[in-house]
């Protein structure tokens, strides 16, 4: 039985996306400094999922992992996002760089310039690597590879379904594996470029690191909502309760290693006092005190409190629930990572940034759902399906 995008599902998923449109043309008629911020975030996030899916499948390939089969379609469907993220976020990218808003603030030109009264000896010092062309020449090419190495994959995943084929799989192995490499850099230096930069004076050696257990714990999670949401419509009968127990699993394990991350970028930044480092935290605990105590609890408390027990992973919805909580976790963390760079104490939570939330989470919802409409939801020529279907931890 293969999934079918009921017109109620698809009319939900169309009102959240006119929602979103309403909310950012209020806001960018109404307060468009507070509005520019909330559009990257959401681009950002939204495509950091799409992103880290499609890591995670690499994985699988790259680790001759025979579990995963049954949820690889859900993990395609969710990467299947990132063209679409990939051309929001390089939207914003460009018109920032058209200096239609003050997200970037590096982008002044009289930053650089030594005759003018707003010359910054940091950020001049950093121009070799923050300048306007070069930036977009590296976001087009960490988005742009993205999207091509997805597409590589999605190719090989169409003649997977045709039957079963050892050869296309190595391949797809060896694709996986260049692919890891390619994100492995990328994934860090583009954090740099996208959200680091924004506090130009700053910088840390973790943060890359940091942006990467985010979004991946973020995918994880999604990759688990979707599953179960399928599970919940009577379909993935393969998908047995060991597979949601191995999701809750990776749910858990990533949680604590962001707090790790957390912590150590953190104490090592706070304990040493340095003051073009510590004020990072210092704007962060001064004026998002609330949203910065409990980005902590929301992402590491929580989920470690909760699926601590091995029961909590195999209930489905209890399962469902701690996702639901993780995934906007997270969505705070990358606020209070972007949002005191570019409006400082004059920040808001209100109808724009959750309008703006809920239009990107319908159109994600819709990209992903017609995935599953597109194609079978079971593989059964995969090379590694029975080891899945009879997986037993």
């Amino acid at each position: 039985m293969d999934y079918t995008f009921s017109s109620k599902t698809k009319n939900i998923c169309l009102a959240l996306i006119a929602v979103g449109v309403l909310s950012l043309l209020g806001g960018f008629l109404t307060d468009a400094h507070r509005t520019w911020p909330s559009l990257l975030l959401n681009s950002f996030f939204f495509m950091s999922i799409g992103l880290g899916a499609l890591f995670f499948m690499a994985i699988q390939y790259a680790a001759e992992a025979g579990w995963s089969a049954a949820v690889k379609r859900p993990m395609e469907a969710i990467a299947s996002y990132l063209p679409y993220g990939a051309a929001f976020l390089l939207l914003v990218l460009v018109l920032s760089s058209l200096h239609l808003n003050h997200i970037y603030h590096w982008m002044d030109p009289a930053l650089t310039d030594k005759a003018s009264p707003e010359y910054d000896k940091i950020i001049d010092g950093k121009s070799t690597f923050l300048n306007v062309p070069f930036f977009l020449v590296r976001s087009v090419i960490y988005l742009g590879g993205w999207v091509l190495f997805l597409r590589a994959f999605m190719k090989k995943s169409a003649t997977e379904m045709e039957g079963y084929n050892v050869n296309n799989w190595k391949s797809s192995q060896q694709l996986a594996a260049w692919f890891l490499v390619f994100f492995a850099v990328s994934s860090s230096t583009s954090a740099w470029d996208w959200i680091m930069s924004i506090d130009a004076h700053w910088f840390s050696t973790l943060f890359g690191w940091y942006t990467f257990a985010g979004f991946f714990v973020s995918a994880l999670t999604m990759i688990t909502l979707v599953t179960l949401f399928l599970k919940g419509q009577g379909l993935l009968p393969e998908v047995n309760d060991n597979h949601i127990h191995d999701l809750g699993k990776f749910m858990f394990a990533f949680s604590v290693f962001w707090t790790y991350l957390w912590v150590s970028q953190f104490m090592l930044i706070w304990y040493a006092n340095i003051p073009e480092e510590v004020t990072y935290f210092m704007d962060r605990f001064e004026n998002y005190k609330f949203l910065f105590i409990l980005n902590l609890f929301l992402n590491f408390f929580f989920p470690f409190l909760v699926l601590m027990r091995r029961g909590a992973k195999r209930n489905y919805n209890l399962l469902f629930f701690v996702g639901i909580v993780i995934l906007f976790g997270h969505w705070s963390d990358n606020f209070v990572m972007i949002m005191p760079g570019t409006l400082k104490a004059n920040w808001h939570f209100g109808w724009v940034e959750i309008g703006t939330m809920l239009g990107f989470l319908g159109f994600f919802g819709f990209i992903v759902l017609r995935s599953f409409a597109s194609s079978p939801l079971q593989n059964k020529t995969h090379i590694f399906y029975e080891e899945s279907v009879h997986h037993h931890i």
